[in-house]
């Protein structure tokens, strides 16, 4: 099998992928310029939607490597920062078994260092408007601030998000636009259970029980988007979507949203809304060990 290389400080990474593009380049008789690093982010426990991202990575970069950070500017108080999941060690060894080449797992000492106090974030201004971003105030801007982060340190060819977290993908490909930072955003499709139910590391909060419950959203959303020219207001759509969705006593529905793929902003002057509009939505699902907040979405 092939060796995980773990790096656990700034510097070690930075020189490992060096080390690498030097290697590749002197084996396979090409200019290091050329060398083409993929980069996949995540926040840990990884699953096999998070192993997808991977392996496209593999297959269109010469290095692969891929971050675990839980990180903490992107949560609010009342959230699951202190609780979310974590399994390193089994995390290492997936990643192992699909050949990656590097494995960065700082702490939040090493992203956000005390020593001489933290104050540098970034805000993508027009993602403080769109209903993700409401409901969850400073959100993005944790987000930003620590994709930014690791595409400084990693100077990745590609990064690879999935299209669950719709509204990350719309926050990264604007901060990387707009601060004109050399990296190709690729967004892949959301990974699902045969169920229907999306890919998440949230959902281990869950029965199985509880799982085949949450897997009517997809199933629901799905109906929805294929009667939405039936529907002559783009409210009485979400009416009808809102009260579908809570005929399960479980479920407490935060927001629909139909937005635009580009901005992430509400598309309201426009129904049925332009192809490859976003239909996404975030419940509230009162399972027996926590009130677990699921997301979704469909292109429409």
């Amino acid at each position: 099998m092939k060796e995980l290389i773990i790096c656990n400080n700034i510097r070690s990474i930075k020189e490992e992928i060096h080390k690498k593009k030097i290697e590749i380049s002197k084996r396979n008789n090409k200019e290091y310029y050329e060398i083409k690093v993929g980069f996949v982010p995540t926040m840990g426990y990884l699953h096999s939607g998070h192993i997808s991202l991977v392996e496209r990575a593999k297959i269109e970069n010469d290095i692969v490597v891929v971050s675990i950070f839980v990180n903490p500017t992107q949560f609010n108080a009342n959230e699951d920062l202190s609780s979310y999941p974590s399994d390193i060690e089994n995390d290492s060894n997936l990643l192992r078994n699909v050949e990656t080449d590097i494995l960065f797992l700082p702490t939040p000492d090493i992203m956000y260092p005390k020593e001489n106090g933290y104050s540098t974030y970034v805000t993508v201004e027009s993602m403080d408007q769109v209903l993700e971003g409401k409901s969850r105030p400073g959100h993005f801007r944790g987000v930003a601030t620590i994709v930014t982060k690791l595409l400084l340190i990693t100077t990745p060819t590609n990064i690879y998000i999935g299209q669950k977290d719709a509204m990350q993908c719309i926050c990264i490909k604007r901060l990387v636009e707009d601060l004109n930072i050399d990296t190709n955003v690729i967004i892949c499709n959301t990974i699902r259970e045969e169920n229907g139910l999306a890919k998440s590391s949230r959902n281990s909060y869950l029965s199985n029980d509880e799982q085949i419950q949450a897997s009517s959203i997809y199933k629901i959303l799905e109906s929805f988007k294929n009667n939405i020219n039936s529907y002559s207001d783009r409210q009485t759509f979400i009416n009808d979507l809102t009260k579908q969705l809570e005929k399960n006593p479980l479920f407490k529905v935060e927001y629909i949203s139909i937005a635009s793929n580009i901005t992430g902003l509400e598309i309201i002057n426009q129904f049925p809304p332009p192809k490859n509009s976003n239909l996404s939505l975030a419940l509230f699902f009162s399972a027996e060990k926590r009130k677990t907040r699921l997301i979704d979405i469909i292109i429409l």
